[in-house]
């Protein structure tokens, strides 16, 4: 099974439904949801997503969201030696680094995001959610 980490913004496109990104992320979204991939998120993810809800739904509602995607993704923590990392990396960043480094020091080859262009020191194959599909015939 394909490993993925997938960066908030990806889980924004679905969760506010931002097109056209959004049939990408419900395609991803299904995917991981059928096993066909497992998906990855930094514990990070889970507040900024919060946040960002919580301007188009009422709290109660953004905690049903969060309920509902934690049952299709996995979390991976953010701990001190990723902080370290994050700090120490040169991203313009420090959210990118963060979920960077968390998906390479836990071994995830694929990182998915929409801001392609701040990975550019990336070690790890960093790809479109669109791309990733296409590339593993998941369209």
């Amino acid at each position: 099974m394909v490993e993925v980490f997938v960066d908030t913004d990806i889980i924004l496109d679905l969760l506010t439904d931002r097109k056209p990104f959004s049939s990408h992320s419900e395609k991803l979204f299904g995917l991981a949801d059928k096993k066909a991939i497992k998906i990855f998120v930094s514990s990070l993810s889970f507040s900024n997503i919060y946040y960002v809800l919580r301007k188009f739904e009422s709290s109660k509602k953004a905690y049903d969201i969060l309920r509902k995607l934690k049952t299709i993704v996995s979390l991976l923590p953010v701990d001190e030696k990723i902080i370290e990392l994050s700090l120490n990396s040169g991203f313009n960043d420090f959210e990118d680094a963060i979920q960077y480094y968390t998906a390479k020091e836990n071994g995830i080859d694929f990182l998915l995001t929409r801001n392609i262009k701040d990975y550019r020191k990336a070690q790890i194959k960093v790809l479109s959610a669109d791309e990733f599909l296409k590339l593993n015939n998941m369209i």
